[in-house]
């Protein structure tokens, strides 16, 4: 067989990608026909920046979710005469394997297509989740601090000013180092950190339903219940049936992506709340005699959502390219993972003969965070617009 020309590579490439295709058209063709039903999502697609954002987003999400499917070789085989081979190459011997690395072999002859499609889940599976975790803990520490201000809020605000003194890379560096295992402060973080997520779940429950104590029982219940199965495997690796489970290097840059973004989160809110409590909205609350955790949730909180959903996709976009960074210097994550950020150190070393082992995460990197970036710019268009 003979070297794949560049434009049947990129053929071949489309193809395997035709999950992701398929999930892109459903996805847009029914957002568009219900978009006036939909609220600030569906005013998105009255924005050209934001549709593109959301597309290269949703690309990145649906490779993640369908990357089994997509991928041509397992990421991690390396196959003889592969080392180093250009894009296109074809297999010497493929039996029932597919005949071609689409888009070359690294130095250690493994598919740089494959590694790529499985970096991107290896990606959407820290970055998001972590984000959101840092997004609740900001909000239960920066609700309070600054609906009810005084000395709680000079104490998180001092905390938090604290933390981001420190340079956000060093603070990476230091909380992600194999030796910090050893002293047992992530499991302390974990510990700690993991727990806010059903803390704002439960008073969120319990503030919204608080006169409808069946619901509310029901709602509190089951977010403990699963929130503590979970808090036990995540934070402890102790789920008796091996459903919630972090290994050690990804508990590592887990904790520390929320530990190092929380307290920006929490001085976005804290300004936020400091501005809307003076509403009129929230002085109707109070003269109803609703609760203050009702107030700041249910009445601050979703009038504040424009800028934290803006901020939110931005910070899964830091978060993605700090993830990078981690994997370049070769931290955080085991050698031989797929992660783009630990492809593109591989590649580097023969970036000048061999470029295509650093260029392809690269650009996928590259694309996915100007993508969060542009959905960022969409929904600040459309939310001052509310």
């Amino acid at each position: 067989m003979e070297t794949l020309g560049w434009g049947e590579i990129f053929l071949r490439v489309a193809m395997q990608f035709l999950p992701v295709w398929i999930a892109l058209v459903l996805t847009f063709g029914v957002s568009i026909t219900f978009k006036r039903r939909l609220g600030l999502y569906g005013r998105l697609f009255d924005s050209p920046v934001g549709m593109i954002g959301l597309g290269l987003v949703l690309f990145w999400a649906f490779t993640a979710i369908f990357a089994d499917m997509i991928i041509t070789h397992n990421p991690l085989s390396q196959l003889s005469g592969m080392r180093n081979a250009v894009p296109g190459s074809p297999l010497g011997n493929a039996g029932n394997q597919y005949p071609y690395y689409l888009f070359g072999g690294d130095s250690l002859a493994r598919d740089v297509f494959s590694r790529m499609v499985m970096g991107a889940r290896r990606v959407l599976a820290i970055a998001p989740p972590a984000t959101a975790f840092a997004f609740m803990m900001g909000i239960m520490l920066g609700l309070p601090a600054g609906y009810f201000g005084g000395r709680l809020d000079t104490f998180l605000s001092f905390l938090a000013n604290l933390v981001l003194a420190f340079p956000v890379i060093l603070l990476f560096y230091l909380l992600v180092t194999p030796e910090i295992r050893q002293t047992g402060i992530p499991t302390v973080l974990a510990a700690v950190l993991f727990l806010f997520p059903i803390l704002f779940l439960t008073v969120l429950w319990n503030s919204r339903y608080f006169t409808s104590p069946l619901r509310r029982n029901i709602y509190v219940g089951l977010t403990l219940a699963i929130g503590l199965w979970a808090y036990s495997g995540l934070a402890f690796n102790a789920d008796p049936l091996g459903v919630w489970r972090m290994d050690a290097n990804l508990l590592n840059v887990f904790v520390a992506v929320v530990f190092v973004n929380a307290p920006t989160v929490f001085r976005i809110v804290r300004g936020l709340v400091m501005d809307i409590r003076a509403r009129d909205y929230v002085a109707a609350a109070q003269t109803r005699g609703e609760g203050p955790w009702y107030i700041m949730l249910w009445e601050i909180l979703p009038n504040a959502r424009g800028p934290l959903i803006v901020d939110f996709c931005l910070r899964i976009g830091y978060t993605t390219i700090l993830l990078g960074t981690l994997g370049f210097f070769g931290l955080g994550v085991s050698p031989e993972s797929p992660d783009w950020g630990s492809t593109i150190n591989d590649g580097r070393r023969l970036l000048s003969v061999y470029p295509h082992p650093a260029l392809v995460p690269a650009l996928s990197l590259m694309s996915l965070v100007l993508g969060l970036n542009l959905l960022a710019d969409g929904l600040r268009e459309e939310s001052l617009k509310d």
